[in-house]
């Protein structure tokens, strides 16, 4: 799109609010460079070239007083994030400062950004897609090694590039439909059915295998919520205390010392877990808050994306182990990790003896992954986590680093929808209904596809996507 798309220039703080040593306000618009020149010491600044760097400072020109010492990036349009012209002042990260540099600015003519103001300016000038745009927000939220991986994949067109091919394979049939709709009353084809049917199959295949991939790129986006439950005393607070590598929970030999959530993040090998300590399962307690906690303990299990059960060696057997899991998880399709604890206490066979139960699936399910630790003494954590991140990965993150992971819900709806009519083509093929009816449902399944890189978009769902950001990006 031509430069000239915005007639005014924005304005916002581009680094988080706050003291620091350094803070960077953007300008971005066709007098981003005059409006910078006018308050800044070197005057030739209209006429340096772009993606040069200037230090001086920034003056009132009403009052003559000096605001700051500066350095000053400029890029000329169009090869700037925006494709308009674009300045960053290095100022210091003075909210005091900061505030000054905006103010006068805004004096001079400038707009306050809105949020995502600078990032949706890019999308409608033509420097990036719609789902480009999005993994810039994803990119900045990452925190984690596999969550900044697919973000950056995404921000680069991985995912953008396999939807065009995707849309340009159906388009090519969709214009021999339409053409055959032009030619209605001559009874012709020219879009040969065998070759769409064929063309149908691997596009909703592909599709299949996105939508499928989704469920791994929420876990990889939003982290996976682990709820650590088990009877009394069988230490949960005590693991939650060693994942985190702190003691975040009160441990005490009391039971029903946890009366409530106590829940943190932590990073294993590149996915990010929230673990949750709950109360202990038990029904004879006559605490009130106590009994509480355990009915919020089922409840939050309900909730869960893993449950780890962890059971004392000590103190149950294999088949209380395996009653209680299959009756805190009746009704639910949710994946259990049994945790055996306290290794350092148990009976030389214990271990053994569970090792043998778990081994053959019990009648609830499939089966059950076990592991051993003593939470304790930190022994055990290793494989404890190791076993964490396989029940998560499975073998679909073996290829992340090429592989294309939706990790976007509206992305999802989108390729859903294209899904659904791409069979409703299918049958409408298997049937033999009119060509009239199959372009209807493929010109569907285009404007499903084209939502996700904003090939065909709408002001309320860019407002709501951009609104999302923050002001200044």
């Amino acid at each position: 799109m031509p430069q000239a798309l915005f007639s005014d220039t924005i304005v916002a703080l581009s680094t988080p609010p706050g003291a620091g040593a350094l803070a960077v306000v953007r300008l971005s618009g066709h007098a981003a460079v005059d409006l910078t020149a006018a308050v800044f010491s070197k005057k030739n600044l209209t006429q340096a070239a772009g993606h040069t760097l200037h230090y001086g400072t920034l003056r009132d020109p009403d009052s003559g007083s000096i605001i700051d010492e500066v350095v000053v990036a400029l890029y000329r349009a169009p090869r700037s994030f925006t494709r308009e012209d674009v300045v960053e002042i290095s100022c210091h990260g003075s909210d005091y400062v900061v505030r000054q540099v905006l103010a006068l600015l805004l004096r001079r003519g400038a707009r306050l950004a809105e949020a995502g103001e600078f990032t949706k300016r890019a999308f409608l000038n033509g420097a990036m897609d719609l789902a480009q745009a999005e993994a810039v927000a994803d990119l900045i939220a990452a925190d984690s090694a596999l969550s900044h991986r697919v973000a950056l994949n995404q921000l680069r067109g991985g995912f953008s590039q396999e939807l065009r091919e995707l849309r340009g394979r159906l388009i090519k049939f969709a214009a021999l439909l339409e053409l055959e709709l032009d030619f209605g009353e001559e009874d012709v084809e020219f879009a040969d059915r065998t070759g769409l049917a064929h063309l149908l199959a691997e596009v909703r295949a592909v599709v299949a295998g996105l939508l499928r991939s989704f469920e791994l790129g929420n876990v990889i986006k939003n982290g996976i919520t682990a709820v650590i439950a088990g009877r009394p005393n069988a230490g949960k607070s005590t693991l939650l205390n060693a994942l985190l590598r702190e003691e975040r929970a009160i441990v005490s030999a009391i039971p029903g010392t946890t009366r409530d959530f106590i829940e943190d993040e932590v990073s294993i090998d590149g996915l990010r877990f929230r673990f949750v300590d709950t109360a202990g399962l038990r029904d004879d307690t006559a605490d009130e808050v106590e009994a509480i906690g355990v009915a919020r303990t089922r409840e939050r299990v309900s909730k869960a994306a893993l449950l780890l059960y962890l059971f004392d060696l000590t103190q149950m057997g294999p088949e209380e182990v395996q009653a209680e899991i299959r009756e805190l998880t009746q009704g639910l399709d949710l994946p259990v990790m049994a945790v055996g604890n306290k290794t350092d206490l148990a009976a030389p066979d214990a271990q053994a003896a569970f090792a043998s139960a778990f081994r053959i699936p019990d009648a609830a399910g499939p089966e059950t992954p076990l592991v051993f630790l003593a939470a304790g003494q930190g022994q055990g954590l290793e494989g404890l986590q190791e076993a964490l991140v396989r029940q998560v990965r499975g073998s679909a993150l073996e290829n992340t680093a090429s592989a294309t992971i939706v990790t976007n819900v509206r992305h999802a709806r989108a390729l859903e929808a294209t899904a659904a009519h791409l069979a409703a083509v299918q049958a409408g093929l298997d049937t033999g209904r009119g060509t009239e009816l199959l372009a209807a449902d493929l010109r569907h399944a285009l404007a499903a596809l084209g939502e996700i890189t904003g090939e065909i978009s709408s002001e309320d769902l860019l407002t709501s996507i951009f609104t999302q950001f923050c002001i200044g990006k």
